[in-house]
């Protein structure tokens, strides 16, 4: 499979949106917004959501598809993905987050873009603990080999490591995960 781009979680969560089906910058702008339905995930001005919407079509990610009539503005040009855009999106929705940090961030971002999607998160899920699994067997050692506050650090991201495996033990069954998937 090739490489995905290098995109920001904004261009993602844009790219993602679109994946839903074609619409315009303004509707997932509205999505993102800070009270919008993703926007306790991840959120974006208007202008930022314009400006991935522009580097997506830059990168033949999505293309137009019509025009409409805004309610209160211009016309609004409608986007949909492109089969690029669309085995992008695919491969970055299932591929785990590199740090446990991006768990806030990335990882839910992806399981809300599944969710909508109606798609199954267990395979991402699965994946991600794997991926946790190995760090914390790793971490553990760093920790068992550091001293002074290098000790501190490593116990800290040993940590965070052990609780977010827990998160996803948790959410694994989650039927506000499950309940949408393959309806």
């Amino acid at each position: 499979m090739a490489k995905s781009p290098e995109l920001s979680p904004g261009e993602w969560a844009v790219l993602g949106l679109v994946g839903e089906g074609p619409t315009h910058g303004f509707a997932v702008a509205q999505i993102l917004a800070p009270g919008g339905e993703l926007g306790a995930v991840w959120s974006m001005a208007r202008p930022a959501v314009y400006n991935a919407v522009n580097k997506l079509e830059a990168l033949r990610l999505v293309h137009p598809v019509a025009a409409e009539p805004g309610t209160r503005g211009p016309t609004r040009t409608v986007i949909s993905l492109t089969d690029a855009g669309r085995l992008a999106l695919d491969d970055w929705l299932g591929r785990p987050v590199d740090h446990v940090r991006d768990v806030r961030s990335l990882l839910l971002l992806k399981l809300a873009l599944l969710s909508r999607a109606r798609s199954d998160p267990a395979p991402l899920l699965e994946s991600q603990r794997a991926k946790l699994v190995r760090q914390v067997a790793s971490l553990s050692k760093v920790r068992d080999g550091a001293s002074g506050f290098e000790r501190v650090v490593a116990q800290w991201r040993l940590s965070s490591s052990k609780a977010t495996l827990e998160f996803l033990e948790a959410v694994k069954g989650s039927p506000h995960l499950q309940s949408r998937a393959g309806k």
